[in-house]
């Protein structure tokens, strides 16, 4: 009872005081993986860059399966003194056979284990008015800490409102319900058409957690103030609308505030100087738009096998290519993975091969006509700023329903796969090569597509622009403006 007086308390001095609106502070905690970062990390420039009463407390969160994160997002803000950052402490980690059964179990575990932690460090910083907890998805159990100490909590979503839609769909079932390869296509408020059960993510089919982990951190989505989407609205109209008609009334706002793009692609720990200048320098040499990127993201890659069948096809396409490998083949172990003599072939100016890219730089330049993608939603928005179409490739998370989505619902890309998923069985070389073709056909409609979505994207980040309406809404709401 002690306890929520304090609360009330604090919550009447924060809400009455003309303090909080020279000094408003948010903690922001993100999930350490750089896909999540990224765009967690542009939300918190922009926020204190558009109003000077905000500052940013980031807790940053040392995982065992992100060693680069601390150095990335050190970088990242190294210029920014109203963004401090707080070290999390280093937790023993959950059983290693947890994320091998269900990531997503495995990360919510360890989420729990950071909840004291995160209680403490909070309790400290409340000597000045902290106006909210901002969470990402995998961070969303420490709303409980919130309302512990009277703070209410926003979710930043780092993928699209359409899977927000899908997540908040999940709550009309039993948390039992796994679903099944085999179950008919579902209707799923925010997706104009039927969604197959194939496109939907791997938590979605996984009875070791997986399942059930999704459906209690869509419960949390509930418990927040609103839902801050790294999106926009020219680009998911229809499901924004979906999540604010009437049946949805408990459905907390939908902030579409992006296209949040680090324009600047911080400096990657495996790409060394000499090779961001070669890859650029070899760019510089090829013909506007005539270059294929193929990039498979963060944690994307695949085994001898599908590496070959990639290089057949690409030798068969007769295009130029720029191909981002985990680990390229050396000339001692290329017989391995590659085709016979395709390193000798590639060497006389068809493509290059190289470990990482710096994969904003290569979208923006002018040699890139196609992007073969894994479908991470930071990789497609990045190509949709560039206006640069991709060939649907996605591997794991939900990035297969980003696939469908952007390919059925808003022809943005050209269908490879939607539905292939790690493991799964080889793509040809003979139906990747068809596919590489129709991705750099000028006169394909996702070309035009693409190229008029780009102009959206920016417009919308203007003064004026639809996200920057949102973003302003937010922070009114943050203030209590309204």
């Amino acid at each position: 009872m002690h306890a929520s007086v304090n609360i009330e308390e604090r919550r009447k001095k924060m809400g009455g005081s003309s303090e909080k609106n020279k000094n408003a502070e948010l903690i922001l905690i993100p999930s350490p993986g750089i896909g999540h970062l990224t765009s967690s990390l542009e939300f918190a420039q922009l926020l204190i860059n558009r109003d000077n009463r905000l500052s940013v407390t980031i807790l940053c969160i040392k995982f065992p399966f992100t060693p680069f994160a601390d150095s990335y997002i050190r970088t990242a803000l190294a210029s920014q003194p109203k963004i401090k950052l707080i070290d999390l402490p280093l937790v023993e980690p959950p059983p290693r056979e947890l994320a091998l059964n269900s990531p997503e179990h495995y990360i919510w575990t360890f989420m729990e284990s950071l909840k004291p932690h995160v209680r403490a460090i909070m309790q400290n910083i409340l000597s000045h008015p902290v106006v909210g907890l901002v969470l990402d998805i995998f961070t969303m159990s420490m709303v409980d800490v919130g309302d512990e100490l009277g703070i209410p909590s926003y979710m930043f979503m780092t993928s699209n409102v359409a899977f927000t839609a899908f997540m908040l769909f999940l709550l009309s079932r039993r948390m039992e319900d796994v679903f099944s390869d085999s179950d008919p296509d579902l209707s799923i408020p925010g997706f104009p058409d039927p969604v197959p059960p194939s496109v939907l993510p791997d938590a979605a089919f996984n009875k070791d957690g997986g399942y059930a982990t999704y459906y209690k951190l869509a419960k949390r989505f509930m418990d927040t103030k609103g839902i801050i989407v790294n999106s926009f609205s020219e680009l998911e109209q229809y499901a924004i609308d979906a999540l604010s008609e009437e049946g949805q009334s408990r459905t907390p706002p939908v902030y579409a505030v992006g296209p949040l793009i680090d324009l600047k692609g911080q400096p990657n720990p495996n790409l060394d100087q000499a090779q961001h200048d070669k890859v650029l320098k070899w760019l510089d040499e090829q013909p506007g738009s005539s270059v294929v990127f193929l990039c498979f993201g963060s944690m994307g890659g695949f085994g001898p096998s599908q590496t070959r069948e990639i290089a057949l096809a690409l030798q068969g396409s007769g295009l130029r290519f720029l191909w981002a490998m985990r680990s390229p083949p050396t000339s001692d172990n290329a017989d391995r993975t590659l085709p016979e003599g395709f390193l000798e072939w590639m060497e006389e100016g068809k493509g290059m091969v190289c470990g990482w890219a710096p994969q904003v730089e290569v979208l923006a330049h002018k040699a890139i006509g196609g992007f073969v993608s894994h479908c991470g939603w930071n990789s497609i928005l990045e190509s949709l700023w560039f206006g640069v179409p991709i060939l649907t490739w996605p591997i794991y998370a939900e990035q297969q329903l980003n696939a469908f989505w952007m390919v059925r619902g808003y022809e943005l890309a050209v269908e490879l796969k939607v539905d292939y998923r790690r493991g799964s069985d080889l793509v040809m070389a003979e139906e990747i090569e068809k596919g590489l073709k129709q991705l750099m056909d000028g006169d394909n409609v996702v070309h035009k597509n693409v190229k008029e979505m780009k102009e959206k994207a920016r417009n919308a980040v203007l003064t004026g622009g639809s996200s920057y309406i949102a973003v302003g809404k937010l922070i009114d709401n943050m203030l209590g403006s309204n």
